[in-house]
């Protein structure tokens, strides 16, 4: 099974640049997206062809912010979880499948003067509290864009960026504390040292130079990591400023 996510940076911008011929030509049995920008009466209007695919949606109480989508072949069973009451901007997502829980998350930028770091903190420890509950009855796979990257091997200039949106010490030590708790980040352990990013900036060219960040993930359960095969990232495929992120899995 080949599960994909991406931070599409808007719905309806993505899919004028050519999302639907991706979605139909790489066939991922679950795609999950972030930053979808699309208000829940906007998306009524709209007609989206997701031909052969069960949709999930979760929009921000906020028009045209955040957002998050997942798209699940229709082969599949998948029983969508209630939103939480707390996630008043369409972050948190979650499907049961029939051996594990898979949740799209779409995690808080800190922005510029750090002025949402503590929010960010904050949703993260509820959130790993709300995972570590359902991890009793399942497994899980996490993705989604996480909005830091973990380690200095995961951006193009790390000594530039310390202290920096997503490259703070706070931020960094919460994804090792999630990991800690029992996840494993699929792509870092099966490419220990591979440099590859999934997220690069619209200012200065910085996709054409390759100056990014891998901010975008996979985790999964520890005891779910030995059925991941393959995890990739494929920062060919244009279309917003994040490239989708994958795993396949037994």
């Amino acid at each position: 099974m080949k599960i994909l996510s991406w931070n599409v940076n808007g719905i309806r911008a993505v899919i004028r640049k050519g999302f639907l011929n991706f979605l139909k030509k790489d066939k991922p049995a679950i795609l999950c997206c972030q930053e979808i920008k699309i208000a829940e009466q906007a998306r009524h209007n709209e007609k989206f062809d997701f031909s052969g695919y069960q949709e999930f949606w979760n929009s921000a109480e906020r028009p045209g912010y955040s957002g998050t989508v997942i798209l699940v072949k229709d082969n599949i069973k998948a029983k969508y979880l209630d939103r939480l009451a707390w996630d008043n901007e369409g972050r948190i997502q979650v499907i049961e499948l029939d051996k594990y829980y898979l949740a799209n998350i779409y995690f808080p930028n800190a922005n510029r003067e750090l002025s949402r770091l503590d929010f960010k903190i904050k949703f993260a420890d509820k959130l790993l509290k709300y995972l570590k509950i359902l991890e009793k009855k399942k497994p899980l796979i996490v993705t989604g864009d996480f909005n830091v990257a973990h380690q200095e091997i995961d951006l193009a200039r790390p000594k530039e960026n310390i202290g920096n949106p997503g490259f703070t010490d706070e931020e960094r030590n919460w994804m090792t504390k999630f990991l800690k708790k029992g996840f494993k980040d699929t792509f870092r352990e099966l490419h220990p040292k591979k440099i590859q990013y999934s997220w690069w900036s619209f200012r200065a060219g910085a996709r054409q130079r390759n100056v990014g960040w891998r901010i975008d993930y996979f985790c999964v359960s520890n005891k779910l990591f030995k059925k991941v095969t393959k995890a990739f990232i494929l920062d060919k495929i244009k279309g917003s400023d994040h490239a989708p992120v994958g795993i396949e899995i037994k």
